[in-house]
């Protein structure tokens, strides 16, 4: 894998992230993020990360890249919290 495909994936998903962290109904800590500063950092990174991954990739397969990699994660995000949450539980 190119460093550029590895670093605009690893920024895409940090912006993910941290748009998700500022949602009220994220389940990973007590309390979201500040909501402006958390989601100006994630569009800053996901922007990043996009741009990163056209360094490489044709833009037609960049959007589809970048589109259906966020789709993965925004779905797993959740999934991943309440997993966490179940395994501190027990």
């Amino acid at each position: 894998m190119n460093a550029y495909t590895f670093t605009g994936l690893l920024l895409s998903l940090a912006g993910s992230t941290a748009i998700y962290l500022a949602s009220p109904n994220q389940r990973w800590r007590q309390h979201p993020l500040p909501r402006r500063s958390a989601r100006l950092l994630g569009i800053l990174l996901l922007t990043l990360g996009c741009f990163s991954l056209t360094r490489v990739l044709q833009p037609l397969t960049t959007s589809f890249v970048f589109i259906t990699w966020l789709m993965l994660v925004f779905t797993l995000l959740p999934y991943i919290g309440a997993l966490a949450r179940q395994a501190g539980e027990s």
